[in-house]
Formats: C-alpha cells, structure tokens, sequence
C-alpha cells in the first residue's frame, strides 16, 4: 500500500498530502472552457505558444554560448579558468559587506529604546494590532487590549513563553494572555500584522536607498537551523545540527530594503527548493523581479516555475562544474565549434510541448492559490515512478538554468550582487537568534502551526525594529539644515545597514527604585543554620 501511494497508483481522498495531482489543480473543464481569459489573467499568453518559446529560448541559448566563449578566448573574462579535466573554475571578488554599526551609532545617541517602545511607535504608524482579531466572528468585538498583544507577541517572538512574560510584568493577566493567544494569534492574523508594517516600507522614499536598479526589486530567502525541545512531527533528527536532539528549519524571505516578507517552519530534512515559491506569492504589494538562494534553495524545477511566474531565478551554485548545460540545437553542432563551455546534453523539446497545457493550469492554479508551490512539488516528486509532468517541467527548467549558468560565468556584477543580497538574509538570521533568545533558543511549541505562529510574532518584531529605524533616520533627516548634510546623512545610511539592533533593549528594563523601596524581604539564616536534615 504504501508503494502504490509513492507511485501514485492509489490516492487518499481526506488528506492534503496524497491525493490524486490533478486535485490541486484548477478543474480541467473550467480551465479548458474559460483557457483564453485565465491565460491573460494569469500573465501564461506569452506561453500557450511553445514552438515560438522554445524557438526563442533556442536563440538565447546560441547566443549565450557564444558569448560566454568569446569572452573567455579573447581575455574579456579575467575570472574564469579550468582544471585539467577541463573543468570551469570560478573566482568572484569579495563584496564589502555594510557595516551596521555607522547606522546604529544614528540611533541611539542618549539611550537604548526598549522593544515594547518600538512596538507603540509602530502601532502608532501601522495599526497592526488590528489585524489579530478574534478566531470566531460571533466574538470580532471582544478585542484584547493592545497590551495584551504586544505582551503575546514578545513571549512568542522572544520566545519567552506566556507564564513568564505574565509573571514578570505590570498589567498582564496570565489567564488573558492565554486566551488571547488562542483566540487571536492565528497564522493568518501574524502574517496580516507583518504585510502591514511591510507594506509601510514599501510606500517610504527613504528605504528606496538601498535598491540599486531602478523598478527592479531583489529579494532573496535562506534557511537557518532551530533545535525543539518539545516531541514534535514536524521535527526530525541530525546530529551535525541538533546533536541528540531533534530540530527544524525556518525558512525566510527579505528584500533589498531589509522588509522581511514571508518565513514558515518546515523539517529541517526537507529541500528548501519546495518552499521557495510561497514566499514569492505571499505578499500582494512586493513583487520580486530578481530572486536568490544558496544552493538548498536551487533546482530545475524551479528555474521553470519562477520563468513561468516572470521572475527571474538567480541562485549561488556551489559546485558550479558539476552542472549540466543542454542546448537545443543538436549538441555535434555546438561542440565542433570548440567551445570550452559546451553542453552536456540535449532538451526533449516533444516533452515540454506535450505536457505544456497541464504545466500552464498547474501554475495558475498556484497563483489562483488553490494550492501552494511547495504542496504540488512534493506530491510530484513523491512518486516512486517519475511523473511526466515532472519531468517535463524539469526539461524546461534545465534550458532556463543553462541560459542564467552562461550568464553567471560571464556577468561578474551579477555574481556580486546576489553574494549581496544573500549577505542580507544571512544577516537577518543572526537579527532572529537576538529577538528569539530565550529558551535557549529552542522551540517549546511541537505542533507545527503553532511554531509558524512563533516565527511570524519573531519576524513581525524584526520588521517593527526595520521600520523603526527607517523612521527614526527619516526623520533625521528631514531636520537637516541644508542639502549637504542631508546628501551626507544620506550616504552614511546607504552603505551601512538598516539591518542593526545593537540600540535596541530586548531584554526589558529592571526597576532598581522598586525593589530598594520594598526589599523587606530576609533569608532567616538563624533557622537555615540549625536546620536538622537526616538521610
């Protein structure tokens, strides 16, 4: 039974992960009968057309092997070299990282500002308390008080824990917070409070600073390493990572500007690749042009799905002369030609053009949200016997990923810019390890929802501490006095890093006064002295 499930042969109909592919899919006859609307709803015209498609994909990819060769034999490309085995070898200059130091130096010239102090601000800016409403509509007018929920959002985004954050503060309920959490604090109304403070970034002038081509936005998404403490299905064991505990991976989105867009929580043993769809089609207002990952987040499945979405998809490749390039004009014909960077392999063109129809209802289907990304590709690549559909999607991606491989190796800007951007992300996993520090940074939730839920309260505080700053600076510089200190304000802000939190307290404030004032409070040493204790 469980084999014919792998191959697709049998299908669970009540479930999520196993039923039959074309379940997930906008119906066949609807889609068939309104084909001509959806395509141009779905932005997919430009591909009902396949022979025309691959026809030009066919030139670009002549193209580019002639020039990536040109570049080489003439001297042009000073950064490419190869091995005995003939094997390409790449070098890309470091990029100077920003120092977010000079930008925090901005920040806090008097004192540190407290977390809870930046969440008034935000609200004051967002409103995006009002995005948690209550789990039931016969109770939408039972709202908590905003207190409340800044005080579930630091014991969730801190990690802290309910109990705790009640016991040590002024003002919370224990019982309320707990109630709070349940009735409010879904996934839907973490992500709704995050697009609000996004969406805010996205509409300010100053965070168009840090985009450095003009209505062209790069984003990129990485994966970072999280041990839990609890019994959980969503976790699973590696001894490099969580040594002889169990652990799970948080998967993360950001833009140039440092606006964090999507996170969610997946088992640390699964590809990251299956989620890097969702977080492209999260957000209604951001839209990618540009998007990066490291390795993890590569593969040929989706070069296609992203081309197919008209986005561009520019990985870092570790082991970039392990892959393979494919042409489509017969491979003798490139290879006389002596290149040093030749194909490997040709395109099976009649698969693409075969399965294209149900290749274009699967991505609308992803973009109509009947289904995410990361569900279709892992029911496709569940199956034990290859799908065609699968296959024919990788065919198509392996002549996108040959396209941006050729211009990788001869675009060395392009390799510094997504170094670049994947320098962000990876900056932001260790602003998460400074606001998700207590528990030993380990998660105590063992249900896979409620660890989401964890992560978005994480990556709404984030985003607070981002505007904030964006801000904070913003209104600095509006009190210059003249262009030339706001030009030089400016260029300070630029190439630093509103990525910073050293101003920020994140650990509370302790009250001195009060406990002098009350500290009436005696160890009895004469009774512990005397104390008979007898095994």
């Amino acid at each position: 039974m469980a084999d014919a499930i792998k191959a697709g042969e049998l299908t669970i109909t009540p479930s999520y992960r196993y039923r039959d592919l074309d379940s997930y899919l906008l119906n066949k006859c609807y889609w068939e009968e309104n084909l001509s609307e959806l395509l141009k709803q779905y932005e997919l015209e430009k591909f009902s057309d396949i022979t025309n498609v691959c026809r030009q994909i066919k030139e670009r990819l002549n193209h580019s092997f002639d020039k990536v060769n040109t570049n080489i034999q003439t001297g042009k490309n000073r950064h490419v070299s190869f091995n005995k085995e003939e094997e390409i070898i790449l070098t890309t200059p470091k990029v100077e990282k920003p120092d977010p130091l000079r930008v925090s130096e901005l920040l806090k010239p008097c004192r540190y500002t407290s977390i809870l102090q930046v969440l008034y601000d935000i609200n004051g800016a967002t409103k995006f308390t009002d995005s948690f409403s209550h789990y039931s509509v016969k109770h939408a007018k039972s709202n908590p008080t905003i207190q409340t929920l800044f005080a579930g959002i630091i014991a969730l985004g801190c990690n802290i824990g309910a109990a705790k954050v009640a016991n040590t503060s002024k003002g919370i309920n224990l019982n309320t917070l707990n109630h709070t959490l349940t009735w409010h604090f879904t996934l839907e109304n973490a992500n709704a409070a995050n697009d609000c403070i996004v969406n805010l970034i996205h509409h300010l002038p100053l965070p168009n600073l840090f985009i450095k081509e003009k209505n062209l936005l790069h984003t990129s998404s990485d994966g970072q390493k999280k041990s839990v403490s609890a019994d959980s299905l969503n976790a699973n064991y590696s001894f490099k990572y969580y040594g002889h505990g169990q652990g799970v991976s948080i998967y993360t989105f950001i833009d140039e500007r440092c606006a964090l867009l999507y996170s969610t929580v997946i088992s640390s043993s699964e590809r990251e690749a299956a989620y890097v769809i969702d977080g492209l089609l999260h957000n209604e207002v951001i839209k990618s042009d540009i998007h990066s990952t490291d390795t993890h987040g590569f593969s040929e499945i989706i070069f296609a799905l992203y081309y197919l979405f008209g986005v561009s998809f520019a990985p870092r490749i570790a082991r970039l002369k392990k892959q393979v390039l494919y042409t489509i004009t017969p491979k003798f014909y490139l290879q006389n030609k002596k290149y040093r960077v030749k194909p490997g392999k040709q395109i099976n063109t009649a698969l693409i053009k075969k399965y294209l129809p149900t290749i274009l209802r699967l991505v609308g289907s992803i973009k109509a949200k009947k289904t995410t990304a990361s569900q279709v590709l892992k029911r496709l690549s569940s199956y034990a016997i290859e799908n065609p559909i699968y296959k024919a999607l990788r065919e198509f991606g392996r002549m996108i990923k040959t396209l941006f491989i050729s211009t990788y190796i001869d675009d060395l800007e392009l390799r510094q810019k997504i170094q670049k951007q994947l320098n962000k992300v990876e900056l932001s996993n260790r602003f998460s390890n400074a606001i998700f520090f207590a528990n030993n940074q380990e998660f105590t939730q063992s249900i896979k929802a409620d660890q989401e839920v964890a992560v978005a309260c994480k990556r709404l505080m984030q985003n607070a501490i981002v505007l904030w700053n964006y801000l904070t600076l913003s209104e600095k510089i509006a009190g210059c006095k003249t262009e030339a200190e706001k030009s030089s304000l400016a260029s300070i802000i630029e190439n630093g890093s509103i990525l910073t939190w050293e101003h920020i307290n994140m650990h509370g404030e302790y009250d001195f006064l009060l406990h002098a004032e009350t500290n009436d409070h005696h160890f009895d040493m004469k009774v512990i002295r005397q104390l008979d204790i007898r095994q």
